[in-house]
């Protein structure tokens, strides 16, 4: 199994800025991609950013420009940095780490991290 846990949620006010981290651990074997998703209260769970082992990131039109995706390989760990934040940022920040271990595919996800961004 592959256990993910993330950390660096909390308070902030518009146009501040805070740092996420997520790490990946158990059978991680080859752990191809890993990705941001957002949930705000009843709302759908989005993507919001994700990153390959190549570094190819991608994101999504309303935080390209003030978020970025990074990675370390080999502490199977991933940031993101959000700059700019703004109320609508408010929610839950979800983990999720999908690749190959011994035993198979997996889709990993963490229990999230609340980010408030207050007016």
């Amino acid at each position: 199994q592959v256990q993910v846990v993330e950390s660096g949620g909390g308070l902030v006010q518009d146009g501040g800025s805070l740092r996420l981290s997520c790490v990946a651990s158990g059978n991680i074997f080859d752990l191809s991609v890993m990705a941001w998703y957002r949930q705000a209260p009843g709302q759908t769970r989005d993507l919001v950013a994700a990153i390959t082992k190549t570094d190819s990131t991608s994101y999504s039109s309303s935080v390209k420009g003030r978020f970025t995706i990074s990675r370390d390989n080999a502490k199977n760990r991933v940031y993101l940095q959000m700059n700019s934040l703004k109320p609508e940022d408010t929610a839950v920040y979800y983990c999720n780490a999908k690749g190959r271990g011994l035993l198979g595919p997996y889709d990993a996800w963490g229990r999230g991290t609340q980010v408030t961004v207050s007016s």
